[in-house]
């Protein structure tokens, strides 16, 4: 193997070395312990430090990595405590992620590393996230994301590489080319001669860089790095290598051919750089061996603080409080107020739903300089439905942004601008398009805050529902899929006070949000709203009608279907609860509505099966059942998809047998 000095130092080229040889020794510590039982999982990067560790030291040190299961060398080199990486893999409460993850699933913003998921690609638009907030604040920065060589498969790979491309995003994208995914080689991944085929696609460059040399990965990043910072645009680079080992220890691949193990092993990359090191005179045999009896004694230091037993204790409250980040202290300056009565005599302007939420996106704006809108069709266009309408002349396209259809590269964009401290909100066209994204959502924005003590600061605009005749994949009602997922909140207006109030205060929750926004409120549904800056809070219910004979629990649409039943049925008094905020419930005012009537009717648009007014209705009877009188009845719609006929859809609506359902609640 020909290397490189590149004009380095003897003791520069030392330095280098080991940082390129700990992370081989951490791992031949970490497969002792393996064996010994002392850990449970371990996915080896034997063969592949050159990589990580020549990549690593090539960036600067306050530029995001987001790394995968064999960049054990970017941690190191970064310098993470190594007693406190052991706790981690040995899932200790004292890990980074208090035994809630495992391995490299985690992240630490002092050392700027994104913890990954499993779920491989999603990673590569966190980064384009992070290189979006570097150009906002006009700062000369990259980001960089490993993704190994099955992972470029993923959808999530190719929407991050369209939307670097089309943004024009510092992002270097490394592939580690190993030879196999999981069991799968390569040939049976991919078509293309070389992977970096795949970056003509995108208009964009790409390199291809002996993986085992980490001089030329050191000079290959570096030169890269420079040439994204300058030109303003992503660059994709594959990185030679082999895995020498199983996908993960306990999954050893017996079908790896034996001649291309011994051809690989003599590629080494810490042989290799040994001679390499000799030969130019800048190391002596004596020299090797003392760096590495003084690395190893460093490892079993470190180790045997790991390895202090220690009760592990266990806290319900504390794994409870720690999905969600709370709001920091002292930063209300503004209204936050549950019921609109509470701004009733401050000066108002009547606005339809659709304008209030507007108006709350362009306060909002103009509060959080740090404030990014993205979705497709929502610059110019002003949206499919109008509603940002003219917030790009006035905001500028930086913040107004027209997005490609890549719904999972937006919503991973958006968790990157948060780990730079922006905040996002991201219009799903449809709240329909929205299964697209579905992963970024459920597992990377929910589980980030629990798993690292990540924020995410994330707004999902979702319109939503039927009664347009849109049909089965624009009309549906989706709300219940996201309730059921620790982590996400899930907001959901039915009239412009709350919906202009709920957006704000979104806005300023330290979570990702789910705000749901019912297409067929937009523009038939009116009310005074107060000129000023205000939160509704989110998590609380509102009584908007008293009454005696039966309680009906609802939200969105079903607020007003509630509303004009009781109009044209004055002679049965309704007690309507609107929810107002699906995840999280508030109990208390559920429980206070169920105890006014005895009665309880759960109405939603959302199907039956599956909708939250089963969860509501199993939290009543569970928790209130002295307070009933009957039971616990619910009016949703049929268990089928929205048809396009208005008059199919309208059977199909839970509004067409609200009637019915109230008559058989009063018949008990």
């Amino acid at each position: 193997m020909y290397i490189n000095r590149l004009g380095f130092y003897d003791q520069e080229l030392i330095d280098i070395y080991k940082h390129l040889l700990l992370p081989r020794l951490i791992e031949e510590k970490m497969l002792v312990l393996y064996r010994q039982g002392k850990v449970s999982k371990w996915f080896s990067g034997l063969g592949q430090e050159a990589i990580s560790v020549g990549a690593t030291l090539a960036l600067q040190k306050d530029e995001w990595i987001m790394p995968q299961h064999r960049n054990l060398g970017v941690f190191t080199t970064r310098h993470l405590p190594l007693h406190k990486l052991f706790i981690q893999w040995q899932g200790g409460k004292d890990g980074f992620s208090k035994g809630r993850e495992r391995s490299f699933h985690f992240g630490s913003p002092d050392h700027h590393i994104c913890g990954m998921i499993s779920h491989l690609g999603s990673m590569l638009s966190v980064a384009d996230g992070v290189s979006l907030a570097h150009n906002l604040k006009k700062q000369q920065k990259v980001s960089l994301a490993f993704i190994g060589d099955g992972g470029t498969s993923e959808g999530d790979f190719h929407e991050a590489l369209n939307v670097a491309a089309v943004w024009g995003l510092p992002v270097i994208f490394a592939i580690e080319n190993n030879g196999y995914a999981l069991s799968t080689p390569t040939n049976e991944q991919y078509r293309c001669e070389e992977l970096i085929d795949r970056a003509k696609g995108y208009g964009i460059e790409s390199a291809s860089v002996d993986g085992n040399n980490i001089l030329q990965v050191y000079d290959a990043i570096k030169g890269i790095r420079e040439a994204c910072i300058k030109d303003q645009k992503p660059y994709l680079v594959e990185f030679r290598t082999f895995r020498m080992g199983g996908h993960e220890e306990s999954s050893i691949d017996k079908n790896i051919p034996q001649e291309l193990l011994k051809e690989w092993a003599l590629k080494d990359p810490i042989v290799n750089f040994e001679q390499f090191l000799l030969n130019e005179k800048a190391i002596t045999t004596s020299q090797i061996t003392q760096i590495k009896n003084e690395i190893k004694t460093y490892i079993d230091s470190e180790w045997a603080i790991a390895d202090k037993p220690k009760a592990f204790v266990h806290d319900i409250l504390e794994e409870v409080n720690d999905v969600y980040a709370e709001k920091a202290i002292g930063h209300e300056k503004w209204p936050t107020v549950t019921t609109e009565k509470e701004l009733a005599s401050h000066p108002n302007t009547k606005l339809r739903f659709l304008e209030a939420i507007r108006e709350g996106l362009q306060q909002s704006l103009k509060k959080h300089t740090n404030l990014v809108l993205m979705g497709q069709d929502i610059a110019e266009y002003g949206g499919v439905f109008k509603l940002t309408e003219g917030l790009v002349k006035e905001f500028g396209k930086e913040r107004v942004r027209n997005t490609p259809l890549c719904e999972s590269a937006i919503i991973g964009t958006a968790l990157g601008l948060s780990l730079e401290g922006y905040k996002s909100v991201v219009e799903m066209q449809f709240a329909d398009f929205v299964s697209v994204g579905f992963n970024q959502i459920v597992n990377n924005l929910a589980k980030i805050h629990y798993r690292w003590a990540q924020k995410a600061e994330v707004v999902i605009r979702m319109p939503t529902g039927a009664g347009m005749g849109a049909g089965p994949f624009h009309s549906q009602s989706n709300e219940a899929w996201f309730t059921h997922v620790p982590g996400l909140k899930v907001v959901y207006p039915s009239n412009p006070f709350d919906a202009k109030g709920l957006m704000i205060a979104a806005i300023n929750d330290p979570n990702p949000v789910l705000f749901f926004e019912h297409k067929a409120l937009y523009r038939s549904i009116y009310g005074n709203v107060p000129n000023e800056y205000y939160e509704v809070e989110i998590g609380k219910a509102n009584l908007v009608n008293k009454g005696e004979d039966i309680t009906i629990i609802t939200y969105g649409a079903g607020v007003h279907w509630a509303l004009e039943y009781q109009q044209k049925h004055p002679e049965t008094s309704l007690h309507i609860l609107d929810l107002r905020t699906l995840l999280p419930l508030d109990y208390n005012s559920i429980a206070y509505a169920v105890q006014k009537t005895g009665r309880v009717l759960i109405l939603h648009e959302d199907t039956l099966t599956g909708g939250i007014g089963g969860e509501i209705g199993a939290w009543i009877a569970e928790n209130c059942f002295s307070s009933l009188d009957a039971p616990i009845l619910r009016c949703a719609s049929l268990d089928t998809p929205i048809p396009f006929n208005t008059a199919l859809e309208d059977q199909f609506l839970a509004k067409s047998r609200l009637h019915e359902s109230i008559t058989k609640l009063l018949s008990f």
